[in-house]
């Protein structure tokens, strides 16, 4: 997985010391994302638990419930980013969708208690999900991003900070994460899903408070204006120059704006420097005749230098965004399927107590919180000596390690599905839609310990990829389309399971009978389909060249 190819001096982990000035600040915004992936783990770890068990889905339709909220949960951020870019900037952004988030959380509690009736609930808990989606579509693409943001980029000392902080960062939600699926699901099951969803509403609350308190802290940028226009005129620029030579025909290239017209010679204080690729772009730049004979630049017929090389950072992601898709189509089996295997599975630990199927996404979170702090501490300074990267190995290479391991864990995932039905065979228990198979809920342990490690290198990488190598403008919508690739992959999931289930006459994915189904065979389908992903993805990686600032430290 190619980067850039200059060559970079060896730096030694002595060369850069830990910088403590963006920390200050953004240690106060890690305990609202704690609180805000504890909230949503709490609820998604668990929800197909809900809809099957409470409110009487059928396992499939309780599925598709499930990955479309997520899947609009994870594309609203685009609104939000757009929203927070365009018009209120990111902490403001924050505030109001943290509320909105709140207010969801409270209303998704009274649908759960004895106040709403019963024939009420399933409509009531509908109207809060997706409450809280609007509340995610503006929490998510800003918070990361204003965290990173206190980090300064001018510092060398900054950088090395602001690459461990995406580590640490992620060990945060990775933790809130754990402590809602062991804590929150055994309370949902055994005590009350309204007392559950209650305890999720006043962690938000406390959360929001704390994140408060350190406003005196922030560094807070305005809105900087609609990236969606950018891209448009760029576009549009480049369309209606389409046949202009800039050999011949061109009278200059546009470096900005003055009073009396263009910049046509580079100025001594340009930052951002032209690249070759992507080529069919720089014709929006290209001053022609038409252009020369106008008094004011027409946005929509040339832009400057900056705003081309802007949307070549946007445009050169969408290959690797797209690449990505089903990395998170197989990611997002582990709160639906996962689940319902567990569900089915002996989970008892003595006479008395039970371990919710749910909670065993918490073995992720804690193979994820061994796995980072020994990449970030031990492993990066060890690779940092033969690669002269201070973050080791690039991040495309790290993204592809991740995609690795989820083939890797959806191959466990189905040998474990066939020892499953196996045992349902011996047992006769084929035809019992409400058996508890005589095999222990450890066996799924493999799969959703490699399912953290997996976590720990590509949605790592994938949060640093699509904050680094954004525009600064536009790094909200950078962070939405990260968010966003999970939410077009729920819907992907979703109509994976329609053909699936319509080819198969529902012989793999039965409603509510899945001893007889064959779920391992669509296991074993989706780690044909990641094999072929995954070279799809290094294929791509290769033809990616890092373009921002940070490649002179080579990342």
């Amino acid at each position: 997985m190619s980067g850039n190819k200059s060559a970079v001096k060896s730096s030694s982990s002595s060369d850069h010391k830990p910088s403590k000035g963006g920390w200050n600040a953004a240690i106060f915004i890690i305990f609202v994302e704690m609180a805000e992936r504890f909230a949503y783990y709490g609820l998604a770890g668990n929800l197909i638990s809900y809809l099957t068990n409470v409110l009487k889905e059928p396992v499939v339709a309780a599925a598709k419930d499930v990955n479309t909220w997520g899947g609009v949960s994870f594309v609203f951020p685009l609104i939000g980013a757009f929203i927070a870019d365009s018009y209120l900037g990111r902490f403001k952004t924050i505030v109001f969708a943290s509320i909105i988030y709140l207010s969801g959380m409270v209303l998704l509690t009274i649908s759960a208690s004895s106040v709403t009736p019963e024939g009420s609930r399933r409509l009531v808990l509908f109207i809060a999900l997706y409450i809280l989606a609007m509340g995610e579509g503006g929490h998510k693409p800003c918070i990361q991003t204003f965290a990173a943001d206190q980090f300064n980029e001018s510092s060398p000392q900054e950088i090395m900070a602001k690459t461990s902080f995406f580590n640490w960062w992620y060990l945060g939600i990775v933790f809130g994460a754990l402590s809602s699926t062991v804590g929150v699901a055994y309370v949902q099951d055994n005590i009350g899903w309204d007392i559950g969803f209650g305890i999720i509403a006043a962690a938000l609350a406390i959360a929001f408070g704390i994140f408060l308190l350190g406003i005196r802290r922030y560094k807070k940028q305005g809105p900087l204006g609609s990236p969606f226009t950018t891209a448009a005129q760029v576009l549009v620029a480049a369309v209606r120059k389409r046949r202009v030579d800039e050999t011949r025909c061109r009278r200059g290239i546009c470096y900005g704006d003055t009073a009396n017209g263009f910049v046509l010679d580079e100025p001594q204080t340009m930052s951002q420097a032209r690249t070759e690729h992507l080529r069919y772009l720089d014709k929006a730049m290209i001053i022609d005749d038409i252009d020369a004979s106008s008094n004011r630049r027409n946005p929509w017929r040339l832009c400057t230098l900056k705003q081309v090389e802007e949307m070549k950072l946007v445009f050169g992601l969408i290959p690797i965004w797209l690449a990505l898709l089903f990395y998170s189509v197989i990611g997002a089996q582990m709160s639906t399927f996962f689940t319902k295997q567990g569900s089915t599975m002996v989970t008892s630990i003595g006479p008395h107590f039970n371990i919710p199927p749910a909670s065993l996404m918490g073995v992720s979170c804690l193979a994820a919180i061994i796995v980072i702090p020994i990449y970030d501490r031990h492993l990066v300074p060890q690779m940092r000596k033969f690669t002269g990267k201070p973050s080791g190995i690039t991040i495309l290479q790290r993204i592809g390690i991740g995609q690795f391991i989820s083939i890797i864990y959806i191959l466990v995932a189905a040998l474990v599905e066939t020892k499953r039905v196996k045992a349902a065979s011996d047992h006769n228990l084929l035809d019992d839609s409400d058996a508890i198979v005589p095999i222990r809920v450890w066996w799924l342990l493999p799969q959703y310990i490699l399912c953290g490690f997996s976590d720990a290198f590509g949605i790592v990488g994938f949060q640093h990829l699509f904050y680094d190598q954004m525009p600064e403008s536009m790094r909200s919508i950078g962070g939405a389309l990260y968010i966003s690739n999970f939410g077009v992959a729920s819907f992907l999931s979703n109509g994976i399971i329609y053909i699936v289930e319509t080819s198969s006459k529902g012989r793999w994915l039965g409603d509510n009978h899945l001893n007889r189904s064959h779920l391992d065979y669509f296991y074993f389908l989706l780690a044909g389909l990641g094999v072929l992903n995954l070279g799809l993805y290094v294929v791509v990686a290769k033809r990616y060249v890092y373009q921002k600032a940070s490649e002179n430290y080579n990342l």
